[in-house]
């Protein structure tokens, strides 16, 4: 078996969003990147469907989000059914001091599709029927193993789903439980008389079932688990007339709503997470590292999550401007994140089915009443929307750095999308100005040592972007890590540099970045 010829830093297995993610935020940090997929081509169906606020956020920070949006259903509302009847009304896309972007429904293979062209116009194309047959590193790189031949690179990056062979290769576990053993999905196109803007669902003792709206002219997804006695080996048809019962048992539709199903699916929802983030040079991510309950739409998300807080420290190492250690800080900072998530999909999948009777009971009785009190619809579409995401006391951001004032984010906080000027005076705003780049806040548009420090330790003018907030309401210098979370605050430039030269430990001279360097785009 021969090597190919390649100038590759780092593999990307996996071609789905969080792998093309984070070969879209390398190649954009300039480094050499590969993305391969077993698969022969994209797929077409939707899959994951929901974008939270948090998941357009990295997706407009990458230049991918383009018109998502405008393609997209936006979902104002959940209305939830108990016994037949309308018992709440959770407002799902208000505006709030924290989430100012509406929730989405849009397909997987839509999300998809955007991040392939953003990563094509960076220069990369996604190498299809290619799939990781074994993968073997040490301390120098990994070769990476194809039916065709093998490739030498840096790094290896798992993105290749939950039975990842990148995980398998690496040795690590994945371990967890099945929470409930069946559902059954289908996209259809149907007449329902159903709001678009809302996401319906109905329970009745341990039974539910949920409608979707769907980008499309009478398109919905419609989602249910599998009723007892369901054969396994379920054709399409048959499937969709099981879904059929039981949207005409507990929504009082007619048998015959739907005219046309476009793709119909089984899966069990199992809950998993990987002992380890990280083995020598393979890493993983998205759900290759975690998978849960699709209830919430939290999944796609979370793997774009990982992607955007792995792509700028992966860039750091791979060009040589911060020593491995700073890996080991991608599972510190992103695994509590899955932990969460696979805690809270969980305990609202076990409240929606219920259980046992008394679930049930508290159910109906309880928490579905009490989302319709605006309290707790803030609390959970705040939740939900993932912009509550903090690494704050992580190793970071440390208990022992100073947070200077209880006013405005601390370290590790995600910062709001200030209004801002360049130093050339024009408007702009933050999260526009991370496209993989560093942003340093300054309380004026004057030149600052801090501006000079940012820089020799990141990298040239470019990779850090000076501005200044439109309204400057203290003397504070920030700096501001790609992903948009806060990376530093304070007054002193001497300060600053001693967070950057612990943080980036880096073992090679700024400048001497890469073993193959590369131009960014």
């Amino acid at each position: 078996m021969e090597f190919e010829m390649s100038d590759t830093t780092v593999v990307v297995a996996g071609a789905g969003p969080t792998g093309l993610a984070l070969a879209c935020g390398l190649r954009a940090g300039g480094v050499p990147v590969r993305v391969v997929d077993k698969a022969e081509g994209p797929s077409p169906t939707s899959r994951a469907l929901g974008l939270q606020p948090r998941g357009s956020e990295v997706l407009d920070r990458l230049g991918a989000l383009v018109d998502l949006p405008q393609r997209s259903v936006h979902i104002g509302q959940v209305i939830t059914h108990v016994n037949g009847e309308p018992m709440a009304r959770l407002k799902a896309g208000q505006r709030t001091k924290l989430v100012t972007r509406p929730g989405l429904i849009i397909s997987q293979a839509e999300v998809e599709a955007r991040l392939r062209r953003r990563l094509s116009d960076l220069g990369v194309e996604v190498e299809w029927g290619r799939e990781v047959l074994a993968a073997d590193q040490n301390s120098q790189g990994v070769t990476v193993r194809f039916a065709d031949g093998q490739v030498r690179a840096d790094w290896l990056v798992g993105c290749d789903g939950a039975h990842s062979r990148v995980r398998k290769a690496a040795g690590i576990g994945f371990p967890g439980v099945a929470v409930i053993e069946r559902f059954l999905l289908a996209d259809v196109r149907a007449d329902l008389p159903l709001p678009r803007d809302a996401v319906s669902v109905w329970l009745r003792g341990d039974q539910m079932v949920g409608a979707f709206p769907l980008p499309g002219t009478d398109v919905w997804r419609l989602m249910a688990p599998a009723p007892a006695g369901t054969a396994e080996d379920l054709e399409p048809d048959g499937l969709l007339a099981a879904l059929a019962g039981v949207l005409q048992d507990h929504a009082r539709l007619p048998a015959a709503v739907a005219r046309e199903a476009l793709w119909t699916s089984t899966f069990r929802i199992h809950r998993r997470l990987a002992s380890s983030y990280r083995r020598g040079r393979i890493l993983l991510g998205g759900d290759a590292a975690h998978i849960h309950s699709p209830f919430g739409g939290q999944g796609m998300n979370t793997g774009l999550g990982d992607a955007e807080n792995l792509a700028w420290k992966l860039a750091l190492v791979a060009t040589g401007r911060a020593g491995t250690a700073l890996l080991d800080t991608y599972q510190a900072e992103r695994r509590p994140i899955a932990q969460e998530v696979l805690k809270s999909t969980s305990a609202m999948t076990r409240m929606i089915v219920g259980e046992t009777p008394l679930a049930r009971a508290v159910r109906d009785r309880i928490f579905v009443p009490l989302m319709n009190r605006p309290l707790v619809q803030r609390l959970i579409w705040e939740k939900s929307s993932q912009l509550k995401v903090t690494y704050r006391n992580g190793p970071l951001a440390p208990r022992s750095l100073p947070n200077w004032s209880t006013r405005g984010p601390h370290a590790g906080d995600r910062v709001p999308d200030l209004e801002c000027v360049r130093d050339d005076g024009s408007p702009t705003r933050l999260h526009a100005e991370l496209r993989s780049h560093w942003a340093l806040l300054l309380p004026t548009t004057s030149e600052h040592p801090c501006a000079a420090i940012a820089r020799r330790h990141l990298g040239e003018t470019g990779t850090v972007t000076v501005l200044t907030p439109a309204d400057p309401r203290s003397q504070q210098i920030m700096l501001v890590r790609p992903d948009a979370h806060l990376a530093w605050r304070g007054t002193s430039p001497a300060a600053l540099s001693q967070w950057l030269t612990r943080t980036l430990g880096a073992t090679t001279t700024p400048g001497d970045h890469a073993k193959r360097p590369c131009p960014p785009p």
